[in-house]
């Protein structure tokens, strides 16, 4: 008994993670509803004016929601809270897999575009553009914040007090599950996010926040494995009638932290060399065009020039008439 909260009384399975055991406050559970109900109704606005949105974003951003939703709000929460491998998969999905697939659903490009530009929509694009633009949000989304946070939601949680402290009520489980999805939009934003921003790095710049972030979780998994015993107080002890060995599945949650990470890691990979490639031909297209452009300038104003010495335009080496060879 944590608090309010009553810890299942069956021992853990893969199956029994899914089960309906509502969490006590089920705050991310209805954020991810509202959204994903926010998101439909959105592209159906944006449709209705004749303009067709891309579906793969739209399957994208909803598969995000259920996620979130099937991860904070089934019973998987429950034995969330005194086993470690339930926590890790908890920790994983929300800062790892959860948001690339909200990202790659462009929602801010949805909300600028979809919203009017009268009455309420009037004031909450300016909440939003004024919330792109100040400050505080270049300094969040800089790699020099949301590299040290990523570390700090791994490393200096698992392997210092802070983790118990936070993890001791239902109170401070939320906080974490609130700080992981935010921790892991911050990182993956700058990196997939197609829509406005206020800085946006090089995709050199990138692909190095990416190379960064993948061994993480193989470094802290290796830890996790290797450990005699358990790293952390929460997980020590869990109910005698779960039948669970801690260090044991402190070991599995090392196996997860090694082997989740990386599937998605290498996808994100992917889809960020396909639009650097894409990136790379349009600028090179766009380079090509200039070029013609400035190629076709150059020939009007050769034949300006020959005109005006009285040569035929389409001759650029003839005598002028009046020369007497």
């Amino acid at each position: 008994m944590i608090g309010d909260l009553t810890l299942p009384t069956e021992p853990p399975s893969v199956l029994r993670m899914f089960d309906w055991i509502p969490p006590p406050v089920p705050l991310l559970p209805l954020v991810a509803v509202a959204m994903a109900g926010w998101y439909l109704f959105a592209v159906g606005r944006y449709q209705r004016t004749g303009r067709r949105w891309s579906r793969i974003r739209t399957s994208s951003f909803l598969s995000g929601c259920a996620v979130l939703a099937a991860v904070t709000g089934l019973a998987i929460d429950s034995y969330g809270y005194r086993l470690f491998s339930a926590f890790m998969f908890q920790h994983l999905t929300l800062s790892i897999l959860v948001p690339p697939l909200l990202v790659l659903g462009s929602p801010g490009l949805l909300l600028l575009r979809s919203t009017s530009h009268r009455g309420l929509g009037r004031y909450v694009l300016v909440v939003a553009l004024g919330a792109l633009r100040c400050r505080a949000s270049r300094m969040l989304l800089h790699p020099g914040f949301t590299i040290p946070v990523f570390l700090l939601s791994y490393y200096g949680l698992y392997l210092s007090d802070l983790f118990d402290a936070a993890a001791a009520s239902v109170g401070g489980h939320l906080a974490l599950q609130v700080f992981f999805l935010a921790s892991g939009m911050l990182f993956i934003i700058p990196i997939l996010a197609t829509g406005p921003l206020p800085v946006r790095q090089s995709n050199l710049g990138r692909f190095f926040d990416i190379f960064v972030e993948m061994p993480l979780h193989v470094f802290i998994g290796v830890i996790l494995m290797m450990a005699p015993r358990t790293l952390t107080e929460t997980f020590a002890q869990p109910p005698a009638h779960w039948n669970v060995n801690p260090v044991a599945d402190q070991a599995v949650a090392g196996a997860l932290a090694w082997s989740y990470g990386e599937p998605v890691a290498l996808l994100i990979v992917l889809v960020f060399a396909i639009r650097w490639r894409r990136d790379e031909q349009s600028q090179s297209e766009k380079s090509e065009a200039d070029i013609e452009g400035r190629d076709a300038d150059l020939a009007a104003y050769n034949a300006f020039l020959r005109q005006l010495h009285g040569q035929p335009r389409g001759v650029p080496g003839s005598a002028d008439p009046r020369d007497g060879g």
